[in-house]
C-alpha cells in the first residue's frame, strides 16, 4: 500500500555538492539551503565533517551551520566519518549526524580504508557520544544492490549491516544504491527481507539514476510502504569513490524535482513546492556552471 505522506531528505547541499569540481563559497551554500527551506523541505543535509583534504567541497560546514536555525523545526543532518568529525559537529551545534557503512567489503576498504566490521567498531563511540549529547544518528548503507568492485550484493549482507547500525542506535537507515544498479524487483526483495527485522518506517531509500531506474525503484519501494526518500536538487551528485575497475562512475542522485513530480502524480503528500524547487535547481546549477540533470526541471523550463 502506498503511504499517504512522504518525507523527502534533500541531500544536494552535501551529497550533491561534494562530487562537484567547483567548490562553492559558504554564502552560496547557505543560500542554497535557505532556498530549499523556502521550498518546504524539512530535512536538508547541510554538509559534512570529513577532512577537507579528502572532500574540499565540504570545508567550512561549521560556518554553514552557524547561519542556520538549528533549534527550529527543520532538520540539518551532517555527515561525520569518525570521532574527530563528531567533535567538530558538536562544537558547531549540530542536532543530527549521519554515519555511513557499506554492504560491500571491497567498497568499504576503498571508501573508508577499513573492513565493515572495523567501521562498526569505529562508529560505536561516535554514536554513543552523539546520543549522550542528545544528537540523533542516521545510518547510511552504500552499495545495497551493486558494487563497482564486487558486482551484485547479496541481500543478507545488507540485512547484517542494517542490524548493526540499528544496534548502534540509528533511528533510520538510508539504503544507498550507490552505482544505480538496482531494479524494482531487487528493490522489493531487499526491502521485504529488511522488513522481517526492522519496521518499515525506519527505512529510507537513496537511489542513483545511472541506468535510469531511480524513479521506478522509488515507486517499487513506495508500494511496500517506504515513506522516506533521499534526493538531490537538480540531480546533483554521485559518489567520487564508486568508479571501480571498469572506470565507470555513478551518475547523480535522483533529482528532487523528479521525485516531487512522481509523488504529485501518485497523490502522495510531501509539502514541497515544485515551482520553487525548479527555480532552486536552476540557481545552484548556474552557480556551478553546469547543466540541470532533472528531466522535470528541463521540461518545466
Amino acid at each position: 500500500m502506498l503511504p499517504q505522506r512522504v518525507t523527502i531528505v534533500e541531500v544536494g547541499p552535501r551529497d550533491g555538492l561534494q562530487n562537484e569540481s567547483t567548490t562553492l563559497s559558504k554564502d552560496v551554500r547557505v543560500e542554497l539551503i535557505r532556498r530549499l527551506m523556502d521550498c518546504g523541505l524539512t530535512h536538508i543535509e547541510a554538509g559534512s565533517f570529513v577532512h577537507p583534504q579528502r572532500v574540499p567541497q565540504m570545508a567550512g560546514t561549521d560556518a554553514v551551520l552557524a547561519e542556520l536555525p538549528l533549534d527550529g523545526d527543520i532538520h540539518f543532518p551532517v555527515l561525520v566519518p569518525n570521532q574527530a568529525g563528531l567533535e567538530k559537529a558538536l562544537a558547531a551545534g549540530a542536532k543530527e549526524i549521519a554515519i555511513f557503512a557499506a554492504a560491500s567489503e571491497t567498497f568499504s576498504q576503498k571508501n573508508i580504508n577499513c573492513s565493515i566490521a572495523e567501521s562498526m567498531r569505529r562508529f560505536m563511540p561516535v554514536a554513543e557520544q552523539a546520543h549522550r549529547h542528545g544528537v540523533k544518528v542516521r545510518g547510511y548503507i552504500s552499495c545495497v544492490m551493486g558494487c563497482p568492485y564486487e558486482g551484485i550484493i547479496e541481500v543478507n549482507a545488507v540485512v547484517a549491516v542494517a542490524r548493526r547500525l540499528i544496534d548502534l542506535g540509528c533511528y533510520e537507515i538510508s539504503l544507498g544504491d550507490t552505482i544505480g544498479a538496482g531494479s524494482p524487483l531487487m528493490t522489493q526483495r531487499m526491502i521485504e527481507s529488511l522488513a522481517n527485522d526492522l519496521e518499515i518506517n525506519r527505512l529510507a531509500v537513496h537511489f542513483h539514476d545511472t541506468y535510469g531506474q531511480a524513479l521506478t525503484n522509488i515507486y517499487a519501494a513506495l508500494q511496500l510502504g517506504v515513506s522516506v526518500i533521499d534526493s538531490s536538487v537538480a540531480g546533483l551528485g554521485g559518489c567520487p569513490y564508486a568508479h571501480g575497475v571498469s572506470g565507470k562512475g555513478a551518475s547523480g542522485n535522483v533529482a528532487s524535482e523528479d521525485v516531487v513530480h512522481l509523488l504529485n502524480g501518485l497523490g502522495i503528500a510531501h509539502g514541497v513546492n515544485l515551482d520553487k524547487l525548479v527555480d532552486t535547481g536552476r540557481y545552484i546549477c548556474a552557480q556551478l556552471d553546469r547543466p540541470v540533470m532533472s528531466r522535470v526541471n528541463l521540461a518545466m523550463s
